[in-house]
């Protein structure tokens, strides 16, 4: 049975003042704690790494290794729920937060290459109330959008967005509306949440039903990804989210909706897929190419992840990290760990 959600407590309500915003600020200095992550020796195994991660603070780690010619490794160390003391699951629901605007990417490229959308067709062709609430809204085209130049202001760096989360019935595009644009159309490169929020919206314009319905039709079903989901809503059993946790705050905020869940396998089979041009034919792929990158990371409150293809050595890392912070160290913590955990599969290559 899925478990019901629950409002947040005023823990999560002083942090949403904090605002999650300043995770990406340059820093002073350099903390200890990410001088050590680097210099620590490296070790030989992918599991002594991930187990070396719990003494940055993290709570729960989960990494999941794909090489060709190998059956996949799973590993893990820490929690899925601290409080009730439950080791992680290497199958654990996870929210996988920006990773999932590479299945926009491949959902817009689809739906380009089979004609049902032009990608230079404008922001108010598919919307034009827009026009006058977002600047240069009849100039911005899906492929600017896709490609974070359209100069859309960022909905999640408003802080009205962090002050009244969980933003219940609330049309999060309002935070990015009549605010002047951070730069012409095409003119610059500015990631934008704002940018993926509509394109999904145009997604489902588009197709005429919900994007995860897409998504599963043209990406999940071919694949045989049973394991990722739209939304809390589509989780059965909530325990098999694992909890996740922000740095100074006791509340668990898996019950947040927060968009996309998925297993460390599912987003590993996908993003081998989306890199060996199994999910996309030839002509797919060099369109797809010329618009989105083919790795991601993601970083919700609670949740921090990172997906990548390493074509040196033909192997996906994907890594789940239950635990966040304001300053960003566990970000920066999350890389670091990430390309030592790519060092240690080169070097046994290598032998």
């Amino acid at each position: 049975m899925k478990s019901a959600k629950q409002k947040p407590s005023k823990g999560k309500q002083v942090f949403r003042i904090v605002l999650l915003v300043g995770t990406f600020i340059s820093l002073w200095f350099v903390p200890w704690i990410l001088v050590k992550a680097w210099i620590l020796p490296l070790p030989k195994t992918v599991q002594e790494q991930v187990d070396q991660t719990l003494s940055y603070g993290f709570d729960g780690v989960i990494v999941y290794v794909d090489e060709a010619g190998k059956p996949p490794a799973f590993y893990t160390a820490g929690y899925h729920n601290k409080e009730q003391k439950i080791p992680a699951k290497p199958n654990a629901l996870f929210k996988i937060a920006s990773i999932s605007k590479l299945y926009v990417a491949v959902a817009i490229t689809k739906l380009a290459y089979t004609n049902q959308l032009s990608l230079d067709k404008t922001l108010t062709d598919f919307f034009p109330e827009l026009e006058g609430r977002i600047e240069n809204a009849n100039e911005i085209t899906i492929r600017m959008m896709v490609q974070h130049r359209s100069g859309i202001p960022n909905f999640t760096d408003n802080p009205d967005f962090w002050k009244n989360q969980p933003n219940t019935n609330t049309d999060v595009l309002q935070y990015a509306l009549d605010l002047p644009a951070n730069f012409e159309p095409n003119k610059d490169y500015g990631y934008s949440n704002t940018n993926y929020l509509l394109l999904s919206r145009i997604i489902e314009q588009v197709t005429g039903g919900p994007r995860q319905d897409y998504f599963k039709t043209e990406i999940l079903i071919p694949l045989g990804l049973n394991n990722t989901f739209g939304s809390l809503d589509e989780v059965k059993n909530l325990d098999d989210v694992m909890s996740g946790y922000y740095v100074g705050i006791e509340d668990d905020f898996k019950t947040e909706d927060q968009g996309m869940i998925a297993t460390a396998e599912d987003v590993g089979k996908f993003l081998r897929a989306l890199n060996d041009g199994t999910l996309l034919n030839e002509s797919e792929m060099k369109l797809y190419s010329s618009l989105y990158e083919f790795n991601h990371g993601g970083l919700v409150p609670g949740y921090q992840c990172m997906a990548e293809y390493h074509k040196d050595i033909d192997a996906v890392v994907v890594q789940f990290m239950n635990t966040t912070d304001f300053e960003g160290y566990q970000w920066n913590l999350l890389e670091i760990t990430h390309s030592r955990v790519v060092k240690i599969l080169r070097k046994a290559k290598d032998k």
